[in-house]
């Protein structure tokens, strides 16, 4: 039995994500993330110049990946709470995000000695860029 994922969806989403990603970590919490992290922003512009296109290539790849397996795990729960739309895309979001993503930021917070304030920026992207995601996958499915 085949899924049925619009592609269509899971591109845009995925750049729908990067732009998030560049706002997130940008304007809204990229002072705060670099102090955090111990980068000036002379470091940061000149690895973003060295790196910038293979950075970004990656990270969509990356995306488009997550955003298919949220597209199924969508699927799966509309027919599981035989619910849809918003819904559905909410739940697929949060739970993935509580059950994938947190335990994995988690660890720099635990084991890496990293502050919580940088668990709440990455984590706090990571669920924003899901929900976002997950809205554009329900319109489009």
């Amino acid at each position: 039995m085949s899924v049925p994922i619009n592609m269509m969806a899971v591109i845009v989403a995925a750049i729908a994500g990067i732009g998030l990603g560049s706002l997130w970590y940008g304007p809204l919490f990229g002072k705060q993330w670099m102090k955090i992290m111990g980068i000036s922003k002379g470091k940061m512009d000149a690895a973003m110049k060295q790196k910038m296109m293979m950075s970004y290539f990656l990270t969509f790849i990356a995306s488009i990946i997550m955003i298919y397996v949220l597209a199924h795990s969508m699927i799966f729960a509309a027919v599981y709470t035989n619910s849809s739309g918003a819904s559905a895309a909410f739940m697929s979001a949060f739970w993935n995000w509580l059950g994938f993503i947190v335990p994995v930021t988690l660890g720099a917070v635990l084991w890496d000695g990293k502050p919580w304030k940088l668990f709440a920026i990455n984590g706090g992207y990571w669920l924003a860029q899901l929900l976002l995601a997950s809205m554009i996958l329900s319109y489009w499915m």
